[in-house]
């Protein structure tokens, strides 16, 4: 596995919301990206039903696009994959978080709760630092080396 796919999945457990949206359709939506240790090399997200997205993937697997954007992690990329339904009661457990339980009455039982999944393919993936105060570091060894900071890296990733 490349470093870079390797950090991808390192600061995806980090970000807090993405867009994701089917391709072909125009628009991303705001959703919150869920990891579950048991399926690697697969992002989940928790909606409702009748979202665009849920009944985009009724009929089957959709092509979908992520894009991430999330300076806290450190993490941006425009990821190509597929996005589809999935039943899995057991990943459901597992990603339920407080934050879905304010969506839904039911709380994960609700009938509503539709879980999805997007398996990536490939994307273009940039890795930067955290950290603010390494940032300024680099900025100010930059400055007296004449040397270019280090501001991470970029890459496409094949997953």
């Amino acid at each position: 596995m490349s470093e870079l796919k390797q950090e991808f999945w390192a600061r995806m457990a980090d970000v807090r919301a993405a867009m994701l949206g089917i391709k072909g359709e125009g628009k991303l939506v705001a959703m919150s990206p869920q990891l579950d240790d048991k399926y690697p090399g697969v992002v989940w997200f928790i909606t409702a039903k009748g979202t665009d997205l849920a009944k985009g993937v009724q009929a089957g697997v959709r092509d979908a696009q992520l894009v991430i954007a999330d300076g806290g992690a450190g993490l941006y990329g425009d990821i190509d994959g597929t996005l589809a339904h999935s039943t899995d009661q057991q990943v459901l457990d597992e990603v339920w978080s407080f934050a879905a339980d304010a969506w839904f009455e039911g709380g994960k039982n609700d009938p509503d709760v539709c879980l999805l999944r997007f398996t990536p393919k490939s994307g273009e993936i940039s890795v930067t630092p955290t950290s603010g105060v390494k940032f300024l570091y680099e900025i100010a060894k930059a400055k007296f080396t004449g040397e270019k900071p280090d501001a991470g890296e970029q890459g496409v990733v094949a997953f």
